[in-house]
């Protein structure tokens, strides 16, 4: 039961994001009646759901919420922001009780009741007890008695013209035994409309074979209903990777009502040719018209064939295919990564045996274990890939209730939703995107009146976009407010004394002082901001998973934060290098070129780690010194140049060996404080090889190269 359980909190997270989603989609268009149908059934689910696993407080806290929005669907309410606001308070409760946290009942009592005073005085209940009702109303005794199983629920207040639909449910064997009751399942469904329920017993063994934890019932049920299928399909939502479970409409209104060999054809409970066998003893109704010369044979086939045409084409138009997917804990991902990466380092080891050994068939062997470990690794990074729409949507709430707060009119829009990245890409990104959103709408976005007397809409804009480029994805964080400005930041900098007043910068050098630590040009410090943590927490977020970020901004017109970031953590492209006898790995996706660094190039750098490359004057770093590595340099020495945020930068080496795939390891806490390293990998041999941190020794080389230039 509590695989169980677990399983609904998954789903209830992602019902609660959709639900958020679709809110946030529903304020802006209030009558669109698709969005409407998705809160109630994303409520719906939740409720029913809740229900069935145990989770009573949610059912009983949802039961009102849904009421509100069914007379929503059937016109009786209207949505307005008040509503939209309240349910977004319900959905941060439901959280939190999905989470096993405790609530307010004060708070919950009061969101309830504010749910209740919408609903119009004609559509509220006399009370839930039925004894009561018929006390308080006399009239309530010639009410009829509630339905039972076969003729349902009243038709409720719906979205659509009611259709009929044939349901078979057999649930696995095992059903009972993970703790589901498949009766409450069928209860469930009976609120949905009218419906017939017929218990097929045929598989119940002889009371010596039976066992009393095996389910050997499987259900018919006719159900008609104005919810549609996916409303049906949300009752049977946690059993149907488990279950057998086929829909299908059927029409009722048509003239000539099926036969008996047709519908238990379309049943699939016995085949047409089981059927026509069945039926041979005696003539067709074609065949005796045919003897009595009302029609030939001709005719009788024409009409036959039109007779399956129209069978057929009803058969497609009313089944609905239904998809499948298997929900998989992200631990076991994490392991079946790692059992890949494993792989793709034991074979290297095997093509490089192969390659220094005389045999055709050991490198046949070789070159096909090869491929399907590329193959292998690209599906399981697959797996892994998910769409950041969904992390994108989450923050539209955030931009919502941070605008109410400081009184700012904020639209965000999205673009790029379907871009995917790994699953742990996008779960840290999330705090980073958090603090650039916030610092944009609090330090960005003017005022409304503001922004008018500037020329400008009063309401601001910020943009979240993402697109692949190469090996990695950009993220944009664009705003339309008032830019930043560089003497203030510049001023600021020179305060903290991070920069000297004599300091020359471009730009964009004095635009990523604001990563600084405790940097902040707000003038007073608000529940937002000003206490100077936010954007030296984006930076270490956005290093940690080997990214970049660029700033640009025009005063007055805006800023862009550009984050590039590599599409999976797990294994990358790189270049390999040696320096002594210990090697390195460069992401391969920073690798730009790379030349000789020979004596002359020394001479004419008179002392500064500089070179000319094109008329370009780039900073490189040995790494030699960097580390500390003894022994002799080659005559010549090779440098790696890469680019990062618009600068370029050298790493000089003793020899470049070549690309290199390399399964990241994590250097573990003795080394988590390693300075210019962000893992390591196993090359082929067993020999350990570290990978560069290349943004942190990106800013070593720099900050070295000033301070040798000011002396």
């Amino acid at each position: 039961m509590d695989n169980q359980k677990e399983a609904y909190r998954e789903e209830a997270y992602e019902l609660l994001s959709e639900l958020e989603s679709a809110l946030m989609a529903l304020e802006e268009t209030p009558g669109e009646c698709d969005l409407i149908g998705r809160v109630f059934r994303a409520m719906h689910t939740i409720k029913g759901s809740g229900a069935m696993f145990g989770f009573d407080n949610i059912a009983a806290f949802t039961h009102e919420i849904e009421t509100v929005y069914d007379l929503v669907r059937g016109e009786k309410i209207t949505v307005a922001k008040e509503l939209v606001d309240l349910t977004l308070s319900a959905c941060d409760q439901i959280k939190k009780m999905v989470d096993g946290e405790e609530i307010d009942p004060v708070l919950e009592k009061r969101i309830l009741d504010d749910f209740h005073s919408m609903i119009p005085d004609e559509n509220k209940p006399v009370d839930d007890n039925p004894e009561k009702a018929r006390a308080q109303d006399p009239s309530a005794e010639n009410e009829p008695p509630e339905p039972d199983h076969e003729s349902g629920s009243p038709t409720p207040i719906g979205e659509s013209e009611e259709v009929t639909y044939r349901v078979r449910f057999r649930p696995d064997r095992e059903l009972l035994a993970s703790g589901t009751n498949p009766i409450l399942l069928l209860e469930e469904l009976r609120t949905l409309g009218r419906c017939r329920i017929k218990a097929q017993t045929s598989e119940i063994p002889p009371l010596k074979d039976f066992k009393p934890e095996v389910c050997y019932l499987y259900w018919d049920i006719l159900l008609t209903t104005n919810k549609g299928i996916e409303a049906i399909k949300d009752v049977f939502i946690f059993v149907a990777d488990e279950s057998e479970l086929k829909i299908d409409a059927i029409d009722v209104a048509e003239d000539d009502p099926k036969r008996l060999g047709e519908i238990l054809a379309e049943r699939g409970d016995a085949s047409m040719a089981e059927i026509e066998g069945a039926l041979k003893a005696q003539k067709r109704l074609g065949e005796m018209l045919a003897e009595s010369g009302v029609v030939d044979k001709d005719t009788v086939d024409s009409a036959l064939a039109e007779q399956q045409y129209v069978r057929e084409e009803r058969q497609k138009s009313q089944e609905k295919v239904l998809s499948s997917s298997v929900r998989v804990a992200a631990d076991k991902l994490d392991v079946l990564v790692d059992l890949v990466g494993e792989l793709v380092t034991v074979q290297a080891s095997l093509s490089r045996k192969a390659a220094t050994e005389d045999d055709p068939e050991l490198l046949s062997i070789s070159e096909k274990v090869e491929r399907l470990t590329v193959e292998l690794r690209d599906n399981t990074m697959g797996i892994r890939m998910m769409p950041i729409g969904t992390t994108f949507s989450k923050f539209k709430r955030l931009v919502r209730d941070l605008s109410n707060e400081l009184g700012k009119e904020v639209l965000m829009t999205t673009e790029g939703g379907e871009t995917e990245l790994d699953k742990t890409v996008i779960e840290r990104l999330s705090d980073p995107l958090v603090h650039i959103i916030r610092n944009s709408i609090d330090h960005g976005i003017e005022l409304p009146e503001i922004r008018e007397k500037e020329g400008k809409p009063s309401q601001g804009t910020v943009e979240l976009s993402a697109v692949h480029s190469g090996a990695n994805v950009l993220i944009r964080i664009s705003d339309d407010g008032k830019g930043l400005d560089p003497e203030a930041i510049r001023a600021k900098a020179v305060n903290l004394g991070i920069m000297s007043p004599e300091e020359e910068l471009t730009e964009k050098e004095i635009f990523a002082k604001i990563f600084a630590p405790g940097f902040s040009t707000a003038e007073k410090v608000t529940d937002v901001s000003g206490r100077g943590v936010g954007m030296d927490v984006v930076k270490q977020g956005i290093d940690a998973l080997r990214g970049t970020i660029e700033i640009n901004s025009e005063k007055g017109r805006g800023v862009t934060v550009t984050l590039k970031l590599p599409l999976t953590l797990a294994i990358i492209d790189g270049l390999l290098v040696e320096v002594g006898e210990t090697f390195f790995i460069l992401p391969l996706n920073t690798v730009e070129e790379c030349k000789e660094l020979t004596r002359e190039d020394l001479v004419r750098a008179n002392g500064r780690n500089i070179l000319n490359i094109r008329d370009e004057i780039v900073s490189f770093v040995p790494l030699r010194g960097l580390f500390g590595i003894n022994g002799t340099k080659p005559p010549i020495e090779q440098i790696v140049i890469a680019e990062l945020n618009g600068e370029r930068i050298g790493f000089v080496v003793d020899e470049i060996i070549g690309e290199h795939q390399t399964v990241i390891k994590n250097l573990g806490k003795i080394c988590k404080e390693a300075k210019g390293v962000s893992g390591a990998t196993i090359l082929a041999d067993g020999t350990v090889a570290l990978i560069l941190d290349v943004n942190s020794l990106s800013e070593t080389a720099l900050l070295e190269e000033q301070s040798r230039a000011v002396a």
